[in-house]
């Protein structure tokens, strides 16, 4: 599995100016529902029901949200970029500005896992979140997240 095969080109976004987690949720299930038809309701719903067992900020400035539902076919990936870094609750009290949120079946299991993996071995790199960081044009961002191969 790549990040190619998760994360669709319209399904990266920049986002100027968010005030909330709960807000970041709704513009998440909203990409959602416009890239891959999915119930913008239902993936909110999913995103705080699982942040809810505990935040998905993971440090150094960086959120993967993720959750679980019916009637999606496979791993999705949702990329958004803060222009703005939003209090995320994260493990290091640094605010987020990189945001990668994973949608998976009920009954994904493993692929679940291995996406997580995946998204977090392609984020630990600090080139990789620097280049994320200096740009803003949503193809640019699919291309640095896409090209990269996590070892």
């Amino acid at each position: 599995m790549q990040v190619v095969d998760i994360l669709k080109p319209d399904a990266v976004k920049t986002i100027l100016s968010c005030t909330s987690k709960k807000r970041l949720f709704h513009d998440l299930g909203e990409l959602a529902e416009n890239c891959y038809g999915l119930p913008a309701s239902d993936v909110i719903d999913a995103l705080i029901e699982r942040e809810g067992l505990g935040p998905t900020g993971v440090g150094q400035g960086i959120a993967l949200p993720h959750a679980r539902l019916s009637g999606i076919d496979g791993v999705r990936g949702i990329f958004l970029r803060l222009e703005k870094p939003l209090n995320f609750d994260a493990i290091d009290r640094q605010p987020v500005d990189l945001v990668f949120a994973l949608l998976a079946p009920e009954n994904a299991g493993v692929d679940h896992l291995k996406a997580l993996a995946l998204v977090s071995r392609t984020l630990r790199s600090p080139s990789v979140c620097a280049k994320l960081r200096a740009n803003s044009d949503t193809a640019t961002l699919h291309t640095i997240l896409t090209e990269t191969q996590a070892a």
